[in-house]
């Protein structure tokens, strides 16, 4: 009866949007992929000059396998590139190497936002892995139950320090892709035009969270109605 309730269909909403983000992810970066960067920059060497620019030079900046897993790793200061980024002088390589420098660029600062995020990670990954599960556990058990009604609140509660998480990243993102396209012109890396078709790139990489969020939001109200409406 809970997985057939009418109200998954918001979980099916939340899957639909996440669908629909990611294909359009996935066509704009290979719409730009296929546009080089006059200035023959690959997306490593653009990372380089952004970085030395910034003053930053603890951080290195490493291949990793895998497509569209670029990303910052804050605690070992490293900038991870993909495959199709690290090499590449397309403006969708150059502009994804950008973004993951102004996350670089925000950890030297000590960008508030993003040290609330790191402060979750840990709360939030326990949530997202156990949210769920006790939720479960917490309706089989049955509501009527004081035990049943428990592990469903404690279940909502860590299910809930993960949908925050997903909210606090999407001014985390939409920050650091500010800040790669100021840094694309600064240096030299990209004219204006250039910069829109990295722009359009990193506005798909964004609507992925947007969606990611939506959709976490989305379940959470969902257990809410259910709980309240069983209770």
């Amino acid at each position: 009866m809970y997985m057939m309730d009418s109200t998954y269909i918001l979980v099916l909403i939340g899957a639909l949007l996440s669908i629909i983000a990611s294909g359009y992810l996935r066509s704009t970066f290979n719409k730009y992929s296929r546009v080089r960067c006059r200035s023959g920059m690959s997306g490593a060497a653009a990372a380089d000059r952004i970085l030395r620019s910034k003053g930053i030079n603890d951080v290195k900046i490493e291949r990793v396998a895998g497509n569209l897993t670029d990303h910052y790793d804050p605690r070992k200061k490293v900038l991870r590139l993909s495959e199709a980024v690290y090499d590449s002088n397309s403006l969708a390589a150059v502009g994804v190497a950008a973004h993951e420098c102004g996350h670089a660029v925000q950890d030297n600062i000590g960008y508030g936002p993003l040290k609330f995020r790191s402060v979750l990670v840990p709360v939030a990954t326990i949530g997202s892995r156990l949210g769920m599960p006790l939720v479960f556990v917490g309706f089989i058990m049955g509501l009527e139950l004081p035990l049943g009604m428990l592990l469903l609140n404690i279940g909502i509660i860590a299910f809930g320090l993960a949908v925050l998480f997903q909210l606090v990243t999407l001014p985390v993102e939409f920050d650091a892709s500010n800040r790669a396209l100021a840094a694309l012109g600064d240096y030299g890396i990209m004219g204006e035009e250039e910069k829109r078709g990295s722009k359009k790139v990193l506005t798909a990489a964004a609507l992925t969270y947007v969606a990611a969020a939506a959709a976490a939001l989305l379940q959470l109200f969902r257990l809410l109605a259910l709980r309240n409406r069983r209770s």
